[in-house]
């Protein structure tokens, strides 16, 4: 819903919604408290383990914070989401440098930095970040009016070119590719000089959604269809070990799973699926049997048969948990070391899934540009899909996947897949 200006009030901005105010209070807890304890209370253990703790928690203050402003913007992230990963993430980090490097640092105060750190920027949550909606301007110009769908702003449609106005806003927005009067160019360069953020309609709605909507490959803002391939490959080298470093902690829940799959109906523990992966390719998927041995299928409908609905008879009771953990995907630990996938990454559909898709959307083949992954951006948005017309709405976040191609992006599937996890949503 679009608010007319003018804005009945001037925003002010609460200090505690800063973001060098949420640094500095960030390293006062989580660095210079530990020290001061120890400097007041304890001075006898005052020795350099305590002010290498000191330096250790001031690091990881700044790469927590640098992690959480790289994955905030995405769309469908609430700060509260990454708190705790992002902290355990740059504490864990600055743990194996002292574990590596032998040095000696404060345990005690190195622990107190790090839980005072995550209860900071819970409190900075709580009494600023979950309260707050933008506002953004905008210019009534050209394509805006899908704007007007997205109900997470308060947005405010400008009358006229006004920066006094503009000034009242957390941003500005405007269709750049729209016939703007001199008198509106002018006014978004000076919005831009005043410091305020001048978003593009086509980005700033991709950013909002999670989604990248186009009819055909020519209309598209990829910039390139290749995406970026040096972390393409950094990638592959880094799902190769991290599947290789997690096979012992996977085995015993594969062998628990295993177990109860036979206990449940006797059947085979394992499902292998011919699906398309990277470039097109056809490869066989390993998982955890989830549904029961049916042999009529094979004779009946092989699209309807490689469908699987929310609340499809054929799932087991073993199978229903499997599915809404996820572990029924661990044994596709195997396709990561083999290359044929990623842990992120769009999910592989069946074979015969595919080629009616490609058939009914002729472009829905780009989305095999990167490797098949275990999880990816539209399971963590969507969930699970299977029409056309659901599929259509899937690629949208696929191809929002592709052009964001990105660590920061993988790290925020990483988050939102755990909380998947937790509350079973997009689980199939």
């Amino acid at each position: 819903m679009f608010q007319s200006s003018p804005i009945s009030h001037v925003r002010r901005t609460n200090w505690l919604g800063r973001r060098r105010v949420q640094l500095l209070g960030a390293m006062l807890v989580a660095a210079v408290v530990p020290l001061a304890w120890r400097l007041f209370f304890t001075p006898e253990a005052l020795w350099v383990s305590t002010f290498n703790a000191f330096w250790a928690n001031v690091v990881a203050v700044v790469v927590a914070f640098w992690l959480r402003l790289s994955v905030e913007p995405y769309p469908g992230i609430r700060s509260s989401l990454v708190i705790l990963p992002t902290c355990a993430v740059a504490h864990g980090l600055v743990l194996a440098f002292f574990f590596f490097t032998r040095l000696p640092y404060d345990r005690s105060a190195f622990i107190a930095g790090f839980v005072l750190h995550v209860a900071w920027f819970y409190l900075v949550y709580f009494l600023v970040q979950r309260r707050t909606i933008l506002q953004i301007g905008v210019v009534p110009l050209g394509d805006w009016q899908k704007l007007e769908t997205l109900e997470m702003i308060n947005w405010i449609r400008l009358d006229g070119p006004s920066i006094e106005l503009a000034r009242r806003c957390d941003a500005i927005v405007a269709d750049f590719s729209a016939d703007l009067s001199p008198e509106w160019e002018g006014f978004l360069a000076d919005a831009a000089l005043t410091g305020l953020i001048v978003y593009q309609v086509k980005p700033l709605a991709e950013s909002l959604t999670g989604r990248v909507e186009i009819d055909h490959l020519s209309e598209n803002s990829f910039g390139s269809l290749v995406p970026a391939r040096g972390y393409f490959h950094l990638k592959t080298v880094i799902d190769f070990f991290v599947a290789l470093a997690a096979l012992p902690v996977l085995l015993p829940v594969m062998l628990g799973a295993a177990i109860a799959i036979l206990l449940d109906d006797g059947g085979p523990v394992f499902f292998r699926q011919r699906r398309i992966g990277h470039r097109g390719t056809p490869f066989h998927v390993l998982k955890f049997r989830t549904m029961r041995v049916d042999p009529g299928l094979s004779t009946g409908d092989a699209r309807q048969a490689a469908m699987t609905g929310d609340l499809d008879p054929r799932i087991t009771r073993v199978g229903a948990f499997l599915r809404k953990s996820r572990i029924d995907e661990l044994p596709q630990a195997w396709n990561i070391l083999k290359g044929e996938m990623s842990w992120i990454g769009p999910r592989p559909e069946a074979e015969v899934l595919s080629l009616w898709y490609v058939g009914e959307i002729p472009f829905y083949r780009y989305r095999h540009v990167v490797k098949p992954g275990i999880t990816g951006w539209a399971q963590t948005n969507q969930g699970h899909v299977a029409e056309v017309e659901q599929i259509h709405h899937k690629l949208q976040y696929d191809f929002y996947y592709i052009k964001y191609f990105s660590p920061f992006l993988d790290l925020l599937i990483v988050f939102k897949t755990l909380k998947t996890m937790l509350t079973g949503f997009g689980a199939r």
